[in-house]
């Protein structure tokens, strides 16, 4: 096939490209700065995603479309109007990416979305399913819904969703870049405790569940869940000491103490920490898709691209 993805020069992006290309395809790489493309890809310059861009260079012969580009969460929301600042990235650029993906005959359009559209927490010990009921409790999950919605009414249209939790792996980014350095560092955690259960995909295998969504006829019209890995926040901290080569040090911090922090002004922070978000892949699994990288090899990869 040859693929149109967007977002390629990302952490996710590149572990796309890098599979899809191992896989055979060609793929085109449609991105706002041409010299940060991964080696061996055709480049489309394009601008702004809010803005008019003319899709027709960059889908002319394609086959399919992995769109990974998005405006993404963010911990300190400057726009005045969240929800019309992710709406105009996230919604509106998706839907004029779709359209255009059609008139160039590229049918199949896989989208990464995210598990937050079924909510910030699973409930103890049942984790969330594909068609489970959703609940998107922010701006960011509440456009990547509204995103899947309009994709899903275009006619003609073959779109396959992929809901991830947190991904991992070499070139991560934001609190699990902070988690991995103070893992490394041997400072003792305070997650000794912590026993909720949180869901997490490896983008190596993130990358082949997308490569599964473009290759795979059945898959069309699906929104599926993805996730390789589901340990305690205790056995998460513990696996990235380890993983630096370090003995994991974790202190045995009461919940109160989170609850108080939380009170603070720490809330949202201390919700990923303490709340389970686990989720169930079988819908992907029932498509052939089975993870490739342990969890070992994917923070031991990790830790040695912090530098």
């Amino acid at each position: 096939m040859r693929v149109l993805v967007t977002g390629g020069s990302g952490f996710v992006g590149r572990a796309v490209i890098d599979r899809l290309r191992a896989g055979g395809h060609a793929v085109v790489a449609a991105l706002r700065d041409p010299g940060s493309a991964p080696p061996g890809v055709a480049v489309q310059a394009i601008g702004d995603l809010a803005g008019p861009i003319d899709w027709a260079p960059a889908l002319a012969g394609c086959d399919g479309v992995v769109h990974l580009a998005a405006r993404v969460h963010v911990m300190r929301e400057r726009a005045a109007d969240p929800d019309a600042a992710f709406a105009a990235v996230n919604v509106d650029a998706t839907r004029r990416l779709a359209e255009a993906a059609l008139a160039a005959g590229a049918r199949r359009f896989v989208f990464l979305s995210t598990v937050k559209v079924l909510g910030e927490a699973s409930r103890p010990g049942r984790p969330f399913r594909d068609g489970d009921p959703e609940a998107p409790e922010d701006a960011y999950a509440r456009s990547k819904q509204a995103a899947e919605a309009a994709l899903a009414a275009l006619p003609g249209l073959e779109p396959v969703v992929l809901r991830p939790p947190l991904v991992y792996g070499p070139g991560v980014r934001a609190n699990l870049r902070a988690l991995a350095r103070l893992a490394r560092s041997g400072v003792p955690l305070p997650f000794g405790r912590l026993d909720n259960r949180r869901s997490l995909v490896g983008v190596t295998n993130l990358a082949g569940a997308a490569e599964v969504c473009l290759v795979r006829p059945e898959a069309a019209g699906r929104r599926l869940l993805v996730a390789d890995w589901h340990p305690t926040t205790a056995e998460l901290a513990a696996a990235l000491a380890r993983a630096a080569g370090r003995r994991p040090r974790l202190l045995p911090v009461p919940r109160l103490l989170f609850r108080a922090a939380a009170a603070l002004g720490a809330g949202a922070a201390i919700d990923r920490l303490t709340r389970p978000l686990e989720v169930d892949p079988a819908g992907l699994r029932g498509l052939g898709w089975r993870p490739e990288r342990s969890p070992e090899v994917e923070l031991a990869a990790l830790m040695a691209a912090l530098g």
